[in-house]
């Protein structure tokens, strides 16, 4: 499988504080792999250093084989990595339909906008129906879809997603997961996942890597992380 993300020995840390020791890790074109591990791990770290955003880093990092570490965070989403961070990060005084435009703000052509935000709709209904209501009075669940859907008008080869499912209902979660299927597979989005629901992950990646102190410490297909008894007893509660 081609590989839509490398990730070679990354070093990363805020100011003089060194988060990132080496991580190394790949996800495949169209692909779904989860990123675990406890608060503070550096999962979110990962996602920012591979971004360029607010952290120093070192290491390598390509897209499609493309080295992007060391560009700057606007040029890495030109090239085709989303990112939808905790917390979401909608423009709440801006409308819904406002807020899908602004996701356009990477591309380097404006063609096909209009059936952009129609696909966008195709996969969050809720969306087309709340399409001038202001972002800031969407449920959570909504803000999500929202925050989703402004990342893939960028037309992202990568999707990376930090916590989706945080402080959700669990109907609204497997809506957002199934909705994140589809676009995975009929869009050959790559996703790289960072999700505190080990079990959630696990059922929706096809691969993933266990996060330690800034360290990936452990590595494989779902089945085989979910059958380790460390990642049982850890974050899957048996």
């Amino acid at each position: 499988m081609r590989k839509a993300l490398e990730v070679v020995n990354l070093n990363a840390s805020y100011g003089s504080t060194s988060v990132l020791h080496g991580i190394t890790l790949h996800v495949g074109d169209g692909e779904a792999v989860a990123l675990l591990g406890a608060n503070g791990a550096g999962k979110t770290t990962t996602l920012r250093a591979i971004c360029q955003m607010l952290v120093r880093t070192s290491g390598e990092v390509k897209l499609f084989d493309q080295p992007i570490r060391g560009k700057a965070t606007e040029q890495i989403a030109r090239l085709g990595v989303g990112h939808v961070p905790d917390g979401r990060g909608t423009f709440l005084a801006l409308n819904v339909e406002e807020n899908l435009r602004l996701g356009c703000f990477a591309r380097s052509e404006r063609d096909g906008v209009e059936q952009d935000i129609e696909r966008i709709y195709e996969y969050f209904p809720r969306l087309k129906e709340r399409r001038t209501q202001q972002a800031g009075t969407l449920s959570g669940g909504e803000q999500q879809m929202l925050a989703i859907g402004r990342a893939l008008m960028a037309r992202p080869k990568l999707l990376l997603l930090d916590e989706p499912s945080f402080g959700l209902a669990p109907l609204m979660v497997k809506e957002i997961f199934s909705i994140l299927r589809r676009i995975c597979h009929e869009q050959s989005v790559a996703i790289l996942l960072v999700e505190q629901n080990a079990g959630l992950s696990l059922k929706f990646a096809t691969r993933a890597y266990v996060v330690e102190n800034g360290r990936v410490v452990l590595g494989g297909t779902s089945d085989e992380v979910r059958s380790n008894d460390a990642v049982r007893r850890a974050y899957l509660g048996d």
